[in-house]
């Protein structure tokens, strides 16, 4: 049977070797926007935030988690339970509800659709007759649909659970302060779930109702973001910029420049908020992400959040749904931290720059990732087909099994427990080894390359009496002999290269 490189070949893989299932529960027929992870998923993932929190830490990030539940008042100061909508339109007959925005990208795909208003978006519906895909019928007038899923905790007391994580970072920043012993910029990170009762969740885990950030925070004074000491480290790196006004000019590829250049031509205007570009371009490029389907697209003034001093998306190009946001790069100001001091009666106000006169409340500057969006974007960049074989090119250091151990016959016991000792010799060295005796070795292979296994090794008649066995290697299928005397250290340097 041919085997295609195609969409529907690679959504079968991705249920099919447990990376992700759903909609859960999928036995009950499914709850739109909730997807489960398997045991591949969740050993993806793990890799990712393990690579991700030893690469915080060499940047100077500390982490925090906060409760996932917040009071009502939290909310109103933060400015969600006013601004945190979408425009929603339903239709006449069937009232089926659509995302206005999402529906005009769909169907209008040519268009600039983000920061339009409801009464530009619903001319724009009246002038291409767009009608419900569902019955043909017009739709009712845009309207405002708030994304917060309300709770109710202890004794009837309302509660929301909160839309992303920094929020409650923010909230942490009087003991942040303390901690630091006020000494400036603080690097921040937290881990955890975000919940958005989103209308009507399409696209897999690219958007869903439950979901993982990785949100990154700087604390930072006015001085410090023209002044910027990181950023001197890394400002003649190049990066992917595609910048509004090249986008108002109907261009979509970005412009690879230094950020120093950028910095000089005014489409940056930070030193410090070049540095967070740079950040999650790094933590993006390291997963193994190809550079070219990668860029960074400005927010036009229109689309920016009211209290954004800029804002860019770090975007992935997939097969399946173009360009995804995988992370967002804000610099918040200081709206955050006003809103919050002056909800709780809290005094936000240090001395920060140079002169210790002068007081301020610090700037935030934001990396915020979506986990779940990476683990898709890196599973469909990285799936092929070749020759027949499905294989999954991912980092070594990412994928679910670093190395599969295979005894060439499983009835030899002498052979069979050589196999267990290099299994379990690995695993005491902390390689992630996997052990499989079913199936012929071509079929064991190509299980291992569908779950992006980067190296299997094969004991055979041989190896009882050389102490060698073969590895085999997931791209090249190039096979060579090795000593089993210094394995492990051999797969770690081939790790490290």
């Amino acid at each position: 049977m041919k085997i295609e490189n195609s969409i529907e070949t690679f959504n079968s893989l991705v249920k099919r070797r447990g990376f992700i299932w759903g909609p859960s529960p999928e036995i009950y027929g499914g709850f739109a926007g909730f997807y489960s992870y398997g045991p591949a998923g969740m050993a993806l993932k793990n890799n990712i935030l393990d690579l991700f929190r030893r690469e915080c830490r060499y940047f100077g990030f500390g982490e925090v988690e906060c409760p996932t539940i917040m009071p009502s008042i939290v909310w109103e100061a933060s400015g969600h339970l006013e601004r945190f909508i979408d425009p929603v339109m339903r239709c006449n007959k069937c009232n089926t509800l659509y995302r206005a925005d999402k529906f005009l990208q769909e169907n209008l795909p040519d268009l600039m659709i983000d920061g339009l208003s409801f009464e530009e978006m619903e001319k724009l519906i009246k002038k291409h007759e767009l009608t419900c895909p569902k019955c043909g019928n017009n739709f009712q007038k845009i309207e405002e649909y708030n994304l917060m899923l309300k709770t109710s905790v202890g004794n009837n007391t309302t509660a929301y659970l909160r839309p992303e994580t920094a929020t409650t970072t923010y909230l942490l920043f009087n003991r942040l302060d303390q901690d630091a012993r006020r000494q400036y910029p603080i690097k921040i990170f937290q881990f955890g779930k975000a919940y958005r009762n989103e209308i009507s969740p399409r696209q897999g885990v690219l958007r869903m109702r439950s979901f993982d950030q990785f949100e990154l925070q700087i604390f930072i004074s006015r001085e410090q973001e023209m002044e910027f000491v990181d950023y001197e480290e890394v400002k003649n790196n190049k990066l992917p910029l595609l910048d509004w006004k090249l986008q108002e000019k109907g261009i979509n590829a970005p412009n690879i420049i230094s950020l120093d250049s950028a910095i000089k031509d005014k489409i940056l205007k930070k030193p410090a908020y070049a540095y967070c570009l740079y950040v999650a371009h790094y933590l993006t490029t390291i997963l193994g992400i190809p550079e070219e389907l990668i860029r960074f697209r400005q927010h036009s003034l229109n689309e920016r959040a009211h209290y954004a001093d800029d804002a860019w998306d770090l975007e992935i190009k997939s097969r399946q749904f173009g360009w995804v946001e995988i992370c967002g790069v804000h610099d918040r100001t200081d709206y955050d931290l006003r809103r919050h001091a002056e909800y709780s009666k809290q005094n936000f106000e240090i001395s920060m720059g140079s002169d210790p006169n002068i007081k301020e409340v610090p700037q935030v500057l934001e990396i915020a990732f979506g986990i779940d969006r990476i683990i898709y974007t890196l599973l469909e960049t990285t799936f092929n087909v070749e020759e027949g074989r499905i294989i999954l090119k991912l980092n070594p250091n990412l994928a679910p099994n670093t190395v599969a151990v295979f005894p060439l016959v499983r009835n030899k016991e002498n052979i069979r427990k050589f196999a267990l000792k290099i299994h379990r010799e690995l695993l005491e060295n902390r390689i992630g080894s996997f052990y499989d005796v079913a199936g012929s070795i071509g079929k064991r292979y190509r299980r291992q390359d569908e779950l992006g296994t980067k190296w299997c090794i094969t004991i055979d008649y041989e190896s009882l009496d050389d102490n060698c066995i073969t590895l085999r290697d997931r791209d090249s299928m190039e096979q060579i002999r090795i000593n089993i005397s210094n394995l492990s250290e051999i797969i770690k340097k081939k790790q490290r290269e």
